[in-house]
């Protein structure tokens, strides 16, 4: 969970920590919640600092109503897609479900190996899963090895402590936990 605009509800950390009711509405049990860190813009210079956070969660919907679940709460909360990468209110990424690998392990792995410049112009037009990157950002891996350190990436075989220790140590600058949150 990211955010690096304010909403209606408030600054970032108060937009993601509301948003975990919404969430809870719509069928997603939120087990638990990371401390919420500030991260520099991805890529570097594309906007504000980000707030990020990650949940572990149970719900009985499938990985596509998950998806369209997690879409309908970024509306909710003022979330436009208007440019890939850019300033938003609200983004609830799908990291991963367990073991699964949509749609194939052949669609994952030519999402995976995408250049930067390549993932920035293209959209998957289908729920990819794991999420393709989580492996490359920091600020994705800090807050999910707070909830679930020992989720192992069924392509990669690693757990997400193992996925922070191959990142290289320039990759977590920057990136601190908010006080009080």
């Amino acid at each position: 969970m990211g955010a690096n605009l304010s909403s209606d509800f408030g600054p970032p950390e108060a937009t993601i920590r509301e948003s975990v009711s919404y969430l809870e509405r719509g069928g997603i049990k939120v087990e638990t919640m990371s401390p919420l860190y500030r991260s520099p813009a991805f890529p570097a210079g594309s906007g504000p600092d980000f707030v990020n956070g990650a949940a572990l969660c149970r719900s009985e919907l499938s990985a596509s109503g998950v998806m369209d679940l997690l879409h309908q709460v970024e509306a909710t909360f003022g979330r436009q897609r208007e440019t890939r990468w850019g300033a938003r209110t609200l983004d609830i990424d799908l990291i991963g479900v367990g073991d699964l690998v949509l749609p194939d392990r052949e669609t994952h792995d030519r999402w995976r190996a995408l250049s930067v410049e390549q993932q920035q112009d293209q959209v998957p037009d289908r729920l990819i899963l794991p999420h393709p990157r989580v492996q490359d950002r920091a600020f994705v891996l800090i807050p999910l090895r707070d909830v679930a350190p020992d989720w192992v990436h069924p392509v990669l075989g690693l757990n997400v402590a193992q996925m922070c220790d191959r990142l290289p140590k320039s990759e977590f600058g920057g990136i601190v936990p908010l006080k009080g949150c």
